[in-house]
């Protein structure tokens, strides 16, 4: 991919009033500029693993001519968002960011001295008026005029923030690369322009699969890469159940096993672009397409006769490979873009690896007790949703990686160690690609998610008349007795990944039950990133003006511009109003 890191913007608000009132302010307000900054860039990391890098104004800024010195020094540093800090009252309209396009917030010190407040609330009505959407940070407790400590609350608003704003920064002017086109007249496989433009800032890259194959029959790869890479899954690939009543013979496995890795190659250098590639003679292939998702169509015009991407779609999504550990590259199966956004948001919100599923069946506690005997309790008590995907997930959804306590979880990559990387290949068994299915033949990744890992589960929609939606769901996930688990496995298919997933419940709405939460789905796919994140995908949906229709996310958790107050006293009334109201980011 192409163009630098964004960074983050710090804009140290000052009255501009001389001969006393601002000279007694300019340490100060310097400061609380360097403690927001060094804040933002301990703690925030791109998905790449580089530490996020924030750029101050060179000056305070008072008025309309320090404003423009500071934006044309942001304008040279690919600042992506913007935090204007203040501990004293300010010039309001004359202080404020005013790029339309770049997320923005204000904190406004909580202190008795100077009036920060007063000034956070002209600015934030300012912003208002002007239909410069902002958010609004404002410590609860009372701090002293000289404090250095930044407040657990104003932490943790400033991080959300930015680990939101900083998304939209790095999805602005990539592209989606749709391969191939709609799979098997999956909703989401309808790749809509309009929405990644508009919404996104993105632009939609069309390459049929006959792209794939003529790298494959031209040899347009890396031809010692491809060594590597199977003399790795020689090392690190356990072969599971064969379900086809005439398996293959070894050499056709083999030959799929090596097709399969190439189509992975192919793929990635197709959405990043690969220098090597020059150096053979394919200069126009060696740029890629400024990819930072794609979809793989794959079923049934690829399906019917060649290899499945099963491999290169759980591979590319996974935190490594034969090259070793790396940033995941997200791939949506069935080409579902919908689900692929879902899945980069959820990365890039996390940076961890995400896992594309299937929302394929609602199992109650009494169709579990009939089936199994097993009767299920805690989390799942009022039944749990099988979260399985045809043949490919991210094999850090194994969960094979353990935390301090020794508990499963999933990491950033550059957290990671080789230990974990083998772990996680040693708790996925690769199944011949099930021929009722993948008539071509492949590989299926499976493996099994522990219990008790935190998730949320996400999906983003289109609904005509309405525009995007997105659909949340905190839960974890569940473990069954294995005698349980394999026979509600074999119901479905045994050689594909499985996730049992309990969603926490309110005993309101769509979250009354597991069932309304199944019920209220709004497609066949769904996206699971690691942790309790829900707030962090609210803060991001409210910059691309994107409404939440479902959702258990404490309501003191939610957390959006200030301007959404305006449009009710109801929360989702007021994101449907408010992002009505202002449009599409980039429409």
């Amino acid at each position: 991919m192409t163009s630098s890191l964004p960074r983050i913007g710090v804009r140290p608000i000052i009255d501009g009033r001389r001969r006393g009132v601002r000279e007694s302010l300019e340490e100060q307000t310097m400061a609380m500029a360097r403690r927001t900054a060094a804040l933002l860039s301990a703690k925030l990391r791109h998905p790449g693993g580089e530490a996020v890098e924030c750029v101050i104004a060179d000056t305070t800024i008072a008025g309309m001519a320090e404003a423009a010195a500071c934006e044309a020094k942001f304008a040279g540093a690919n600042v992506g968002a913007t935090v204007s800090v203040t501990p004293c009252w300010c010039y309001g309209s004359e202080t404020i960011d005013m790029d339309p396009l770049r997320p923005k917030a204000i904190w406004g010190f909580n202190g008795t001295e100077r009036p920060g407040a007063v000034y956070l609330a002209a600015a934030l009505a300012a912003h208002n008026q002007k239909g410069l959407p902002a958010f609004s940070i404002y410590g609860r407790d009372v701090q002293d005029a000289g404090a250095s400590a930044i407040p657990a609350d104003v932490e943790e608003k400033l991080l959300r923030f930015g680990r939101a704003a900083l998304a939209v920064a790095h999805i602005r002017g990539k592209s989606y690369l749709s391969v191939g086109n709609v799979s098997m007249g999956i909703a989401g496989s309808i790749v809509n322009h309009d929405f990644f433009e508009s919404w996104l800032g993105m632009r939609v890259q069309t390459v049929d699969m006959t792209e794939v194959r003529r790298r494959l029959d031209n040899g347009i790869y890396d031809k010692a890469e491809l060594d590597r890479s199977l003399a790795w899954a020689d090392k690190h690939f356990r072969y599971g159940v064969d379900r086809n009543a005439k398996p293959r013979s070894a050499d056709d496995k083999r030959r799929i096993l090596r097709e399969s890795l190439i189509m992975t190659m192919a793929i990635r250098d197709m959405m990043h672009g690969n220098p090597k590639l020059v150096d053979a003679g394919w200069a126009e292939e060696a740029l890629g397409f400024n990819a930072i998702v794609g979809g793989f169509q794959g079923q049934r015009q690829w399906t019917d006769q060649y290899p499945n991407a099963d491999v290169a779609e759980a591979l590319l999504n996974s935190s490594f490979d034969w090259n070793g550990l790396r940033e995941p590259i997200i791939l949506a199966t069935e080409n579902d873009s919908l689900n692929g956004v879902t899945m980069l948001f959820g990365h890039l919100l996390t940076n961890k690896a995400q896992i594309f599923a299937d929302v394929r069946t609602y199992w109650s506690a009494d169709a579990v007790k009939r089936v199994t005997g097993h009767q299920l309790e805690g989390h799942a008590a009022s039944g749990l949703l099988h979260l399985i995907n045809s043949g490919a997930a991210a094999l850090d959804g194994a969960c094979a990686t353990k935390d301090a306590a020794g508990k499963p979880t999933m990491k950033p990559h550059w957290e990671l160690t080789d230990a974990d990387a083998a772990a996680s290949l040693a708790a996925t068994d690769w199944c011949p690609g099930v021929e009722e299915y993948f008539r071509g033949g492949g590989f299926s990744s499976h493996f099994l998610t522990p219990g008790g890992v935190p998730f949320t589960m996400a999906r983003l929609n289109l609904v005509k008349g309405l525009g995007p939606v997105l659909q949340l769901a905190e839960g974890w996930s569940v473990e069954l007795p294995e005698a349980a688990h394999k026979t509600l496995e074999a119901r479905t298919d045994s050689s594909w990944p499985t996730t049992w997933f309990a969603p926490r419940l309110t005993g309101k709405g769509p979250f009354r039950d597991a069932y309304s939460v199944m019920a209220a789905w709004g497609a066949n796919h769904g996206a699971l990133a690691h942790g309790h994140v829900g707030a962090d995908f609210i803060a991001l949906a409210s910059l691309l003006r994107i409404p939440v229709s479902m959702h258990n996310v404490d309501e003191a958790a939610v957390y959006r511009p200030s301007a959404w107050a305006a449009f009710g006293m109801d929360a989702e009334g007021q994101d449907y109003r408010a992002c009505q109201t202002y449009g599409p980011l980039y429409g």
